[in-house]
């Protein structure tokens, strides 16, 4: 198939100069209705009382679904090259988050 018959397959991608440094996250809250994601990625700092919301994105389910596929690929080929991600369960904490609550 060539790139007049597959328009996708010769995609640009513009990533704006103010996006370039990216945002900082630690934490990300995820909410659902039926047609939609919800992720609130959140930086939160030792001693400070309050979080923020540095980014909200709204996804389709499929493109969640991609999502997902693609960090465990990723993930898989990382810890393939650096060793096993450990996740530490000691640092779970209670929130008290009053994001969307969704609704389709």
């Amino acid at each position: 198939m060539n790139d007049q018959q597959n328009p996708q397959s010769t995609i640009e991608i513009e990533l704006p100069e103010h996006e370039a440094m990216g945002s900082y996250s630690n934490l990300v809250m995820i909410t659902h209705s039926e047609s939609e994601f919800i992720l609130d990625f959140i930086s939160m700092m030792p001693g400070l009382p309050k979080a923020k919301v540095m980014k909200r994105i709204i996804m389709s389910p499929s493109h969640v679904k991609r999502l997902s596929d693609a960090l465990k690929d990723n993930i898989r080929k990382y810890e393939a090259q650096f060793g096993t991600i450990e996740v530490d369960a000691k640092n779970e904490f209670p929130m008290n988050y009053r994001g969307p609550i969704p609704q389709a």
